[in-house]
C-alpha cells in the first residue's frame, strides 16, 4: 500500500502536490490532542473565538491569489473563477460568525407559568467535541467552511480531511487557524487513507463527522458509524432540475437561458447543485433551445491558467468519459446533440478536457436524465405544465436543489411546496444563501449546515432545571 499521497493535477496530468499520509500512531496522536485543545477552546468566551476565527477568515482575503492559483491547478477550474470561491468562503464564515451569539445562546422557556419564581431552567447548547470534516475537491473551500467555521464557533476540535485532489486546500485552514492564534492541535488538516477514516467513525473516536461526496460514498460512511450514535451531516448526489414557465416573456425567457447555461456547465459541471435537467414551458422551448445553445456555443474550452478559458478540464479522465459514456447512449435511444465536439480540439475523446453538449429528444428512461453527470451536458424536456414539470423534477433519487422560472411569486412558492428538494430558487440558480438551510432529501443526503440550523447538528443540548431553595 502506498504511503505517499499523489494529486496529479487535469491540466497536463503531471504531479502537482505530493504528501505522506498519516500514519495511524500520528491519528492517535492528534486526537488525543485535539481533545486537549477542544478543553481549553471551549472554556474561551464566545466573543473571543468569534474574534479569533474572523482572523482564520482574513487569512484567506490575505493569501487569496496563492489560493486561487493552487485551486486552478489542483482540479482544473478556470484562473478567471478561482478567487470567487474565496469571496463565497467568506461570505458564508462571516455569516455564520454573525449569527453565532444568537444561534448559541441559551434557550428559555416564553413560558413559566405555574412553575413559581423560585425555579431557573434553561437549555444551554455545548460543543459536540470533535468533528470530523471530509471535505470534496469540486469546492475544496466552501464546503470546508460550511461545517469548520461553526464547529469552531460553537467550541469543537476538528479533524479535517481534504480531498487527495486538493490537499493544499486543507493545508490553508490548518495554517490560517495557526496565524489566528488557535489552540494548537484544536483544529488539524490529516491526510487519510479511507480505511482510517472509516475507523474513526467505526470506533467512535469523533462525535460528529461532515461529508460531501458521492452517494455510495455516503452510504459507506453511514455504514462505517452504524451503531456508534455519533452525529453525520452528509452532503450526497444532486440532479437539480429548473423549470420554465410558460408565464414568461420572450426577453424572460432568453435571460433565463443565458443563467441556466452558466448554472449548468460553471466549474465544468461540476457542482452539487449545477442544474442538469431542464423543463421548458412547449409555447418556449424552441426559443429557449435557441438561445440556450448559443451560450453554450460561447464556452471556450482551455487550459484553465489562461485568462480567456471559460470551461476547463474535468478533474480526471475517468470522470469524462462517464459523461461521454451518458451522451453515447443517450444518442444511441434518440436523442439529439446540438454541439460539435471537433470545434473544442482539446478533447481528444479520452483525456480530461471535454466539449460542453447540450442534448433534446431526451427522457427519463436515459442515464442522462436520471444519473448524476457532475460534468457538462445538460439534457432539455419540453413540458405541457406545471403538472408535468413537478412530475418530471420528483422523478429523480436526488433532491438538492430546483430552479423555477416565472413572473408569478405565488406560483413559485406553490410548486416549490410539491417539489421534493431542500431549496427553492426562482429565476436563479446554483447559489447558496449563508442565512438558509442548506440541506437536501432523498439520496441527497441528510443534515443541515449555514444558516442558525447548522449549529444545532454540532451542539449538544443540555437542559438545566434549577430550583433555588
Amino acid at each position: 500500500m502506498p504511503d505517499q499521497l499523489r494529486c496529479y493535477s487535469p491540466i497536463d496530468g503531471k504531479q502537482y502536490v505530493q504528501r505522506r499520509y498519516c500514519s495511524d500512531e500520528e491519528l492517535n496522536f492528534a486526537i488525543d490532542h485535539a481533545r486537549v485543545a477542544q478543553g481549553r477552546w471551549q472554556s474561551t468566551p464566545l466573543e473571543q473565538r468569534l474574534t479569533q476565527l474572523a482572523e482564520v477568515l482574513n487569512y484567506f482575503d490575505e493569501h487569496r491569489k496563492l489560493i486561487a492559483e493552487q485551486i486552478t491547478w489542483q482540479m482544473g477550474r478556470p484562473s478567471r473563477y478561482a478567487e470567487g470561491e474565496i469571496n463565497g468562503l467568506l461570505e458564508r464564515g462571516r455569516h455564520m460568525l454573525s449569527i453565532a451569539p444568537t444561534a448559541l445562546a441559551n434557550i428559555r422557556p416564553t413560558s413559566t407559568e405555574g412553575l413559581g419564581s423560585s425555579l431557573d431552567h434553561y437549555i444551554e447548547l455545548t460543543p459536540v467535541g470533535l468533528v470530523l470534516t471530509v471535505a470534496p475537491w469540486n469546492y475544496p473551500l466552501l464546503t470546508t467552511v460550511n461545517s469548520v467555521i461553526p464547529a469552531l464557533a460553537a467550541g469543537n476540535a476538528v479533524l479535517l480531511k481534504p480531498s487527495a485532489q486538493t490537499p493544499l486546500a486543507g493545508e490553508h485552514f490548518q495554517r490560517a487557524c495557526a496565524q489566528a492564534g488557535l489552540p494548537k492541535d484544536l483544529l488539524q488538516c490529516l491526510h487519510l487513507r479511507h480505511e482510517q477514516s472509516s475507523r474513526l467513525l467505526s470506533e467512535g473516536q469523533v462525535d460528529f463527522a461532515s461529508f460531501t461526496g458521492s452517494v455510495q460514498a455516503g452510504a459507506e460512511f453511514e455504514r462505517s458509524a452504524a451503531g456508534q450514535f455519533l452525529g453525520l451531516g452528509l452532503e450526497l448526489g444532486g440532479k437539480d432540475p429548473a423549470y420554465v414557465r410558460a408565464d414568461l416573456h420572450s426577453e424572460q425567457v432568453e435571460e433565463a437561458a443565458v443563467a441556466l447555461a452558466d448554472g449548468a456547465f460553471f466549474n465544468s459541471g461540476q457542482s452539487c447543485c449545477g442544474i442538469e435537467r431542464i423543463y421548458v414551458a412547449e409555447t418556449h422551448y424552441e426559443r429557449f433551445c435557441e438561445r440556450f445553445v448559443a451560450e453554450v456555443g460561447q464556452l471556450k474550452l482551455g487550459n484553465p491558467i489562461e485568462p480567456e478559458t471559460t470551461l476547463g478540464p474535468l478533474v480526471r479522465p475517468a470522470a469524462a468519459n462517464w459523461v461521454r459514456e451518458q451522451v453515447a447512449k443517450a444518442v444511441e435511444q434518440g436523442a439529439r446533440t446540438w454541439i460539435d465536439p471537433s470545434q473544442y480540439p482539446l478533447d481528444d475523446g479520452e483525456g480530461a478536457y471535454l466539449a460542453p453538449q447540450v442534448l433534446t429528444d431526451v427522457n427519463h428512461r436515459m442515464s442522462v436524465m436520471s444519473e448524476e453527470s457532475f460534468g457538462p451536458v445538460v439534457g432539455i424536456m419540453p413540458v405541457s405544465g406545471d403538472a408535468q414539470a413537478i412530475e418530471l423534477m420528483n422523478d429523480s433519487a436526488y433532491g438538492l436543489s430546483a430552479s423555477i422560472w416565472t413572473q408569478d411569486k405565488e406560483a413559485a412558492q406553490t410548486i416549490g411546496q410539491q417539489i421534493q428538494t431542500g431549496t427553492v430558487f426562482m429565476n436563479r440558480c446554483d447559489y447558496l444563501d449563508p442565512a438558509l438551510a442548506w440541506t437536501g432529501v432523498k439520496q441527497t443526503g441528510r443534515g443541515v449546515s449555514l444558516s442558525s440550523l447548522g449549529y444545532a447538528q454540532l451542539t449538544q443540548a443540555k437542559s438545566f432545571h434549577l430550583r433555588l431553595g
